[in-house]
């Protein structure tokens, strides 16, 4: 293994990002101590500057950072962890800590969107909302989901006849969605799901 090039006080800075979407979720220290740790237990230690002493993220409020993977940058002086996020990594509720946007020329969709639909519906399930489309079809049980499911393939196929892919686009949506209502009904995640592609590929 590469040597961790640790700074004069013995920290070197470790970035924690989430393995199932690569969204940053934040930057800490760590030093000796913090990173055999972490290699030891599969959750994400620090070391804290302002306390001086090591702690294990979310040892308090139980938003834990399951380590997917270690690895060092090509220096040996940054430390990228991809972790299983449970619950917000900032200390101030939100879900990342770099919240705080300076610029933004384009705004890009990716998969977390996915994530932070699926997690979404399966509040809704938990925390039902008078008037929330997605409780009516929780509410309605499972076949009124699979109905959905086959008009929503249906109307795929008729827009796909269609010339453009603006209907395409607004079907496929609508399928998605209701997909995601299914696998939340059934108990299957994303996680497992991007799994059995994986293994697929």
């Amino acid at each position: 293994m590469m040597e961790i090039k640790f700074d004069e006080k013995g920290l070197v800075p470790a970035i924690a990002q989430e393995a199932r979407t690569g969204a940053v979720l934040m930057q800490a220290y760590m030093n000796q101590e913090a990173f055999d740790k972490t290699l030891e237990t599969g959750y994400a230690h620090y070391y804290s500057r302002s306390r001086k002493k090591l702690w294990k993220k979310g040892e308090t409020s139980g938003n834990v950072q399951k380590v997917v993977s270690v690895s060092l940058d090509c220096d040996g002086d940054c430390v990228l962890l991809k972790v299983e996020q449970t619950g917000v990594a900032c200390h101030t509720g939100e879900y990342s800590c770099f919240f705080n946007c300076v610029q933004e020329n384009d705004k890009v969709a990716n998969s977390s969107l996915l994530y932070e639909l699926y997690d979404l519906i399966a509040d809704r399930k938990v925390h039902p909302k008078e008037g929330s489309y997605t409780n009516y079809l929780f509410e309605k049980g499972i076949d009124k989901i699979l109905k959905k499911i086959g008009e929503e393939s249906a109307e795929v196929i008729i827009a796909s006849k269609n010339p453009g892919t603006s209907e395409l686009q607004y079907e496929a949506a609508d399928l998605i969605y209701h997909l995601l209502v299914l696998m939340n009904e059934k108990g299957l995640s994303l996680t497992e799901l991007f799994g059995e592609l994986q293994g697929r590929r």
